[in-house]
């Protein structure tokens, strides 16, 4: 396996019930209402982190900050990167400019008050800038980010930018974007950078991919994943659509394992680390 590029884990901090293929069982008005298992969920998350001495970068809910701030120092004590996930889980495509700038300040000022260290990383919910809002990039520069990881470069019926760059390029307002890893073959973009297709496919599938990426581009890989993705036990959610349970419970019981896997088999780092320099 190579091990001479550091590929970049990052975490998107969110619970189940705030995913948007349940938003329709879980209204935010009721999220409080609602057990919150997020934060033995990231704990065992530093744990996995701790055992191969890998380093990553935590895209972190504002909302979820808040309620537990003693979880947000134990992220920074680590020596992990924090970063932003807006603060209420919105879709970025799903706001008007002046609400979604208002919801990315709010959300990095909730974080660089916890922390006390600058927050210079943005990813959109459901990866939800595209083609359509491109003007989020503005907004995201005015809010003093440096950097998001909020375009996927592929074709998904919920989000996607098929057309967009591979690899982290600079836009012209400063900003870099960082896409989640493809892997180009047969003349398309197909995901290899985590998330459902993480836990859907065999792990084999997923190590072949990164070390392509790897291998034949000489890129490092940007990979996500979830906290509730490594909790089998949480609550089910039977009213949901039968493709919306599929794509949220699949191979849940098998996420850790494969986690351990991912970690031994390549080198991870914090993204505004491995990117530092990309573009």
């Amino acid at each position: 396996m190579n091990k001479r590029i550091t590929n970049a884990l990052t975490i998107d901090v969110e619970d189940y019930f705030q995913v948007s293929a349940l938003a329709d069982h879980f209204p935010r008005s009721e999220w409080d209402s609602v057990p919150c298992r997020v934060e033995r969920n990231v704990d065992l998350i530093l744990a996995l982190l701790d055992e191969r001495g890998a380093k990553a970068t935590f895209f972190t809910l504002g909302w979820i900050a808040e309620r537990y701030p003693a979880l947000i120092r134990r992220i920074t004590d680590a020596g992990h990167e924090l970063a932003s996930h807006g603060y209420g889980h919105e879709r970025a495509s799903a706001q008007s400019p002046d609400v979604f700038l208002e919801d990315i300040a709010r959300a990095k000022k909730i974080l660089e008050d916890l922390s006390g260290q600058n927050v210079t990383g943005y990813r959109a919910p459901s990866f939800s800038i595209g083609a359509g809002n491109l003007w989020a990039h503005d907004c995201l520069a005015e809010a003093g980010y440096g950097y998001s990881s909020s375009i996927y470069p592929v074709k998904h019926d919920h989000y996607g930018m098929p057309d967009s760059p591979r690899f982290a390029y600079r836009l012209k307002n400063g900003l870099m974007e960082i896409p989640v890893t493809t892997m180009r073959w047969m003349g398309r973009n197909w995901p290899a950078g985590g998330g459902g297709y993480f836990r859907l496919l065999p792990y084999g599938v997923s190590r072949w991919q990164i070390a392509k990426v790897n291998r034949d581009d000489q890129r490092p890989a940007i990979f996500y994943f979830h906290p509730w993705e490594v909790d089998p036990g949480q609550p089910r959610v039977q009213q949901a659509a039968a493709k919306a349970r599929f794509r949220h419970y699949v191979n849940l019981d098998r996420t850790e394992r494969r986690l351990r896997r991912l970690l031994a088999d390549f080198q991870w780092g914090r993204a505004d680390h491995v990117f530092k320099d990309a573009a």
